[in-house]
């Protein structure tokens, strides 16, 4: 079923022709698109509010295509995050209107018009090697159509250059931290706002921080009660989040 049709069977619903129980029926029960290497949610707008997104390492550049076509193809924006330039060049030759960051390893294309989302998302480095990560985090949350803001090295070695930037954190809604090392930068923005923080931990560090894994317990441990964490380098996975609060 494409978005057209399901306009058509919205309509039946707002005409009296069909109960709105009948239809939310419909579609929880809506195919996947079976491609036999993967089987593509091409309905997933309808119950989680934005489309599957493809994560590209470990597949093939044609892979990822067929993936996309069957996403694009419903009228509906597509993210696709890990993928490398050679999957990009694949995609674009096909898909003319495909943007790649290159930092954030993400290809876009949009396809859909959204107005922006009233509050503001604000995503927050502890250093500049962890941008790639929040990059990442930045191009999801722009994609699921908030407005975003970025405020890059800002780590707990220099607390001024954080300090100095209060303005925008607190005009902030939800507020992503990208912190590898001790992963302090967390806690610090937690301290300074009665609003969400995400943290993030990177695998960015000397030998002690185990490649993620010190940061990581840190934020865990935060004494700030308002930090929730996600996974290592999961800049995705807060962005998603951080966009589900900003539209709540």
């Amino acid at each position: 079923m494409d978005s057209n049709s399901i306009k058509k069977l919205l309509r039946k619903v707002q005409k009296g022709e069909l109960t709105a129980e009948k239809a939310l029926q419909y579609f929880k029960d809506l195919p996947y698109k079976d491609l036999g290497f993967a089987k593509v949610d091409i309905h997933r707008t309808i119950r989680c509010g934005f489309p599957e997104v493809i994560f590209c390492a470990g597949k093939t550049p044609a892979q990822v295509l067929s993936i996309a076509d069957q996403i694009i193809k419903n009228g509906v924006d597509l993210l696709a995050t890990r993928a490398n330039k050679e999957i990009f060049e694949h995609i674009a030759r096909k898909h003319k209107s495909a943007r790649y960051n290159d930092i954030a390893r993400t290809i876009v294309i949009r396809k859909s018009s959204q107005k922006k989302k009233k509050g503001l998302i604000l995503v927050i480095t502890a250093g500049t090697s962890d941008i790639p990560v929040a990059e990442e985090a930045k191009e999801t949350a722009e994609i699921m159509g908030n407005k975003v803001k970025v405020l890059y090295d800002v780590g707990v070695a220099g607390i001024h250059r954080l300090l100095g930037n209060k303005k925008d954190i607190s005009a902030a809604k939800v507020i992503v931290v990208v912190a590898g090392m001790e992963g302090a930068l967390a806690s610090v923005v937690g301290g300074m706002v009665d609003r969400p923080v995400i943290g993030v931990p990177t695998s960015i560090g000397y030998g002690a921080s185990f490649n993620g894994i010190a940061p990581l317990l840190a934020m865990l441990n935060s004494c700030a009660a308002n930090v929730a964490v996600v996974n290592i380098d999961n800049g995705f996975g807060a962005a998603y989040i951080a966009s589900l609060i900003n539209n709540s």
